[in-house]
């Protein structure tokens, strides 16, 4: 079992911070390359050019990284959301229409997201502590996007009739299944075309 983070920010000095941020930027061009279980440590330490001590020093394990990194992506996407909400003026319709662009302006990037979560998902599902280390994560990001998605919701006088953390569930299916139909029918699914028809209608269902 790996512990849930090895070091914090604030116990880093510039030189382990330094250190850390080349492993992880070693990792996320290796697992876009290569996959989560395509990727070796070997792989990873090769890349950043430090030894397997120097990685076993910062990170328990792969999945530390993934999860690192996936924190890291998240935490952009709801900064870019909550920049986007504070702008004055913008209407519900216009909000929601922003955010789709936000979710499909770098069809690379999200389709290495896609699949390296995708991957890390069913890994999850197999081993315990993945998946609780999957767990844990994936619920401080449903607590923060519920606390953005509270504030937007006041602003526009919207009362939720569901509970918050059950409309992130819902928003994350119609994003993550409307990116999945694009990668899988590009041709025939438009980059982000479910997600503008449906997530309007999720939001008229779930609000008052």
């Amino acid at each position: 079992m790996y512990p849930q983070s090895v070091t914090t920010a604030s116990q880093l000095t510039p030189r382990r911070q330094a250190t850390r941020t080349r492993l992880l930027t070693a990792a996320a061009e290796v697992f876009a390359e290569r996959g989560f279980h395509g990727a070796s440590v070997e792989d990873i330490c090769e890349r950043a050019g430090f030894t397997r001590g120097a990685f076993y020093s910062n990170f328990a394990s792969k999945d530390e990284l993934v999860i690192e990194l996936y924190a890291e992506h998240a935490a952009l996407l709801r900064q870019a959301i909550a920049e986007v909400a504070a702008q004055p003026g913008l209407t519900l319709p216009d909000l929601l229409e922003r955010v789709v662009d936000i979710w499909t302006r770098d069809p690379d990037e999200r389709r290495r997201w896609y699949l390296l979560t995708t991957e890390f998902a069913l890994h999850a599902v197999r081993d315990d502590d993945a998946r609780r280390a999957w767990q844990r994560l994936q619920a401080q990001i449903r607590k923060e996007l519920g606390a953005l998605i509270e504030s937007i919701a006041a602003h526009h006088d919207l009362e939720l009739t569901v509970p918050t953390a059950d409309l992130v569930r819902l928003l994350t299916i119609v994003l993550q299944g409307g990116l999945g139909q694009h990668l899988l029918e590009p041709r025939t699914v438009r980059a982000g075309a479910l997600e503008r028809e449906f997530l309007p209608l999720l939001v008229e269902a779930t609000t008052r």
